[in-house]
């Protein structure tokens, strides 16, 4: 679970990675036989049996530095991704953050790009709020609405989702597998009847040297959270 990728020293919230960083991180999952791939790669490789070595990567709010400073290096690893952007702030910046540093998210012909390159573009909601304290109109627009707009903006079938904050409860799950999504991400594990729709991640920073990711990889699959198949 990465978010922004750039060199911007404030980062409150630890949610950026510099470039540098980036490429030793893919630089060790490759020299360990594995591959990030986007979530929807992965899931289909699994329903072939075939996701042993491949580790989904997922970007998180759709910032802009994913075009200019993430993709490039994905690419020269040969890595893939999903990036998970706020629908009804294209464009715009991370407001909903009360502190910290305004950041740009993508804007429409950037996720028009995206597509053309592959990347797989999915939903994190309208607005970025957190979804469990909103009343059932709002939360049928960030879900359902938000998919709505990705795939009339990218003429593909809209097929993740990734709760803001990570947080959700029966509610939300419920809307999530009522609007017609395949998969949701979330952050910890969900309730055990809830499958690929609360598909748990592990979150990454600046600090994760391959040592820290070793031991995060190591804890993942301890906890009921394997980034590859065992």
């Amino acid at each position: 679970m990465y978010h922004s990728v750039s060199d911007h020293g404030d980062d409150p919230f630890n949610i950026t990675v510099s470039a540098a960083r980036l490429a030793r991180q893919l630089a060790w999952l490759r020299g360990r036989g594995l591959r990030g791939v986007s979530m929807r790669d992965l899931l289909a490789a699994r329903a072939q049996g075939q996701e042993r070595g491949l580790v989904g990567l997922t970007f998180d709010d759709g910032y802009a530095d994913f075009v200019t400073t993430a993709l490039p290096v994905l690419r020269h690893w040969e890595c893939g991704a999903t990036v998970f952007v706020v629908a009804g702030r294209l464009g715009g910046h991370n407001d909903w953050e009360m502190s910290g540093p305004r950041k740009r998210l993508l804007a429409a012909d950037d996720i028009r790009r995206l597509v053309a390159l592959g990347v797989e573009v999915a939903s994190h909601g309208l607005t970025h709020c957190d979804l469990t304290r909103v009343p059932d109109d709002v939360l049928r627009a960030e879900v359902h609405g938000s998919r709505i707009l990705l795939a009339e903006l990218t003429g593909l079938e809209i097929r993740g989702f990734c709760y803001p904050y990570g947080r959700f409860d029966a509610r939300v799950g419920a809307a999530v597998h009522h609007a017609g999504y395949r998969y949701a991400c979330a952050v910890d594990p969900g309730p055990g009847d809830a499958g690929d729709l609360a598909l748990p991640r592990i979150h990454i920073g600046e600090a994760d040297t391959g040592v820290r990711l070793e031991v995060k990889r190591r804890l993942a699959r301890a906890r009921g959270r394997a980034v590859e198949a065992p």
